[in-house]
């Protein structure tokens, strides 16, 4: 009798302990590194630096993040994925039609995933419909820019959005009308894909955050998809004109906890910064 109680004692013990290790895994999460950053990426006969030289640096700087969201990405890929981690995906965005424009480029837009491998990466590019500038303002119409719309599904089908994306450069109104209109496309594809899944909109909006004019697109945008700006209440070197950002809306079956936002103040050589933008990172948890 006493052996059938130890057994029954020990069996219960055994379940007890089953039991909590399957809720402690049900409410683990997954944290995410996530960078975004402008590579300055031109082509050399446009820039005064060493891209050769900074982008295999860039590259391996993105073994670091879970995702990184490039902007720039024009000219210097290949010097780019000579960093990259052998196991890291990198997916590119629009290279353009070379027939209809021959001086033009790409959306310069690249995106860098080292996820674990049974998350489900998807990512869909879509040019802008507008442009501001060939011979004046910042000749953004000598690059097919746009945005990348990248799904991910986790393990247990939950899932997310982020889109990456550089929009038109330039202070003259007509920028700033194309940049509306670059606004829209975007919200307007977006509602069309999901309305309750959480989401991330990142990149270079040339959103300056000091013009009035700029500010109230980025807070009508903000409004439009019901999105946060993770770096409200947190500073960045006053050496950058803030025109990069990362805002988030939560998900009805999906949460961001933010862990921290900040920038990396490591993207340097002993040549100076490794473009002429800030690496702004968000850590989160889900």
């Amino acid at each position: 009798m006493m052996k059938l109680k130890a057994l029954f004692l020990s069996i219960l013990i055994l379940s007890m302990i089953l039991s909590t290790n399957l809720f402690s895994s049900e409410k683990q999460s997954d944290t995410l590194r996530i960078l975004v950053y402008n590579t300055h990426g031109l082509p050399e006969i446009f820039i005064s630096d060493n891209p050769k030289k900074r982008f295999p640096v860039i590259g391996k700087k993105t073994q670091d993040f879970s995702i990184s969201l490039l902007q720039e990405d024009y000219s210097h890929h290949e010097e780019l994925s000579s960093g990259l981690a052998k196991e890291s995906l990198a997916i590119r965005g629009g290279l353009g039609g070379r027939l209809i424009c021959p001086f033009c480029t790409g959306s310069g837009l690249t995106s860098v995933f080292n996820l674990p491998k049974n998350w489900s990466v998807e990512v869909e590019n879509e040019s802008y419909d507008t442009c501001s500038g060939w011979l004046r303002g910042a000749n953004d119409c000598f690059a097919y820019k746009g945005f990348q719309i990248i799904k991910i599904t986790l393990p247990n089908s939950k899932r997310f959005f982020i889109v990456n994306t550089h929009m038109d450069a330039g202070r003259r109104d007509s920028d700033r009308a194309a940049r509306k209109r670059q606004l829209e496309q975007i919200i307007s594809t977006i509602k069309q894909r999901t309305t309750t899944e959480a989401l991330i909109v990142a990149g270079d909006l040339n959103l300056n955050s000091k013009n009035p004019k700029d500010v109230k697109l980025l807070e009508n945008f903000k409004e439009k998809l019901r999105l946060t700006d993770s770096f409200t209440g947190h500073k960045i070197s006053k050496k950058w004109t803030i025109l990069d950002y990362i805002l988030y809306k939560q998900g009805e079956e999906l949460e961001f906890k933010i862990i921290s936002v900040g920038e990396d103040q490591s993207f340097v050589t002993e040549e100076g910064p490794l473009s002429d933008h800030p690496a702004l990172v968000l850590e989160l948890a889900i």
